[in-house]
């Protein structure tokens, strides 16, 4: 099958992390993959899968303008040209382009949302959402219908998956550089990686930090990420007199070393789709603690895996924090079975296996 996945950036993020995922599990299975898109930071990683990268000027966020045409008009003759069966839109702009391009050409398209969209007047003009739709979460299943009026026949739940074998404890080596290079001292460590956006609720994790830092004066936060609210941020953490266990961390294409580094990973969304760095947390078998919101309650067994807290309470986080970093066998059993969760239900393998058999009833059809 030749399938066009199409998104507007390879810059380092959860739907990036998503195409490449997806990509190399279908390449593996013999299929032909194309990425439609702008460039990005991540860009090199298509070559080295095999994936051929078509550069369209699609990062924007209108849904109606001129890149949006001018990204048709280049890939309408791709289309033909290499023969695509299946158009798989990423985001909304994408939607719409997809939408343009299978009407034109007779080429099914799906959708996939990674989260929850703003019910605007256009969305119901034009819903672009596809022959099928992929629902990353249970959560984000239920938005798209009460939110949308979308025909559960037409919604399919497929848990966004990883590559277990890369993100496994085993997988790298703690180096003392990194650790040097961000400033960590001794003592323990609590890590976030997520874009700076209000949405992700880091806010309430530097204000959480305060109370921690009460009871486990060495205990450190690295924050992972690139955003707008970043300077609010860092002025927040020196406002509570913080900014000395607080470090930030631009964003890196391979997590994995920050992951081995911490002991504890947080996620304190006030909304959420699925959150795939928390499941590479989990893979690394970390104990974790996330916002009882979305996506996130698809992956965090209260007191099982992890804690769930209230979203936008530093208290309850705070507490939640200090009762893991005092408890190595807590924290511990935790990691184990945050791992044993991840492995048994958000494989790779799994994923582009539910995710082929969307493509084979479409093309079907």
């Amino acid at each position: 099958m030749n399938i066009l996945l199409l998104a507007n950036h390879l810059n380092i993020g959860g739907i990036s992390s998503y195409l490449f995922t997806l990509g190399e599990g279908l390449k593996k299975r013999g299929h032909n993959v194309y990425i439609a898109c702008g460039p990005g930071e991540l860009s090199a990683w298509l070559q080295d899968k095999g994936i051929i990268h078509i550069p369209v000027p699609v990062k924007t966020k209108a849904e109606i303008s001129l890149n949006v045409l001018i990204s048709f008009l280049k890939l309408f003759p791709e289309i033909k040209k290499k023969n695509i069966d299946l158009i798989h839109a990423n985001t909304r702009v994408t939607q719409v382009l997809a939408c343009l391009l299978s009407r034109f050409s007779g080429v099914p398209f799906i959708s996939t949302c990674h989260g929850f969209f703003k019910k605007r007047l256009f969305r119901k003009i034009l819903p672009c959402w596809g022959e099928k739709i992929i629902a990353i979460s249970e959560q984000v299943k239920v938005h798209l219908e009460k939110d949308f009026k979308v025909s559960p026949e037409n919604i399919r739940l497929i848990h966004n998956g990883i590559d277990i074998d890369k993100f496994t404890a085993d997988s790298l080596q703690v180096t003392a550089v990194l650790k040097q290079q961000i400033g960590l001292q001794d003592g323990p460590v609590i890590g976030i990686i997520a874009r700076l956006s209000e949405v992700k609720g880091h806010v309430y994790l530097i204000q959480a930090m305060k109370i921690v830092l009460e009871k486990i004066p060495a205990a450190q936060l690295v924050i992972v990420g690139e955003g707008r609210i970043k300077d609010d941020l860092a002025r927040l953490s020196r406002g509570q007199g913080t900014e000395k266990n607080i470090f930030f961390v631009p964003n890196m294409p391979d997590t994995r070393d920050i992951l081995l580094l911490i002991d504890l990973f947080v996620l304190p969304s006030l909304k959420e789709g699925l959150g795939l760095s928390l499941m590479e947390a989990m893979s690394m078998g970390k104990a974790v603690i996330g916002s009882d919101i979305g996506g996130i309650k698809s992956l965090i067994q209260q007191r099982v895996n992890g804690i769930l807290v209230e979203p936008a309470e530093p208290e309850a986080l705070a507490l939640a924090m200090i009762e893991l970093l005092q408890d190595k066998v807590k924290r511990e059993l935790f990691g184990q079975r945050a791992r044993e969760f991840i492995v048994g239900n958000f494989s790779q393998d799994k994923m582009v296996s539910q995710t082929e058999r969307v493509y084979q009833e479409c093309v079907r059809r």
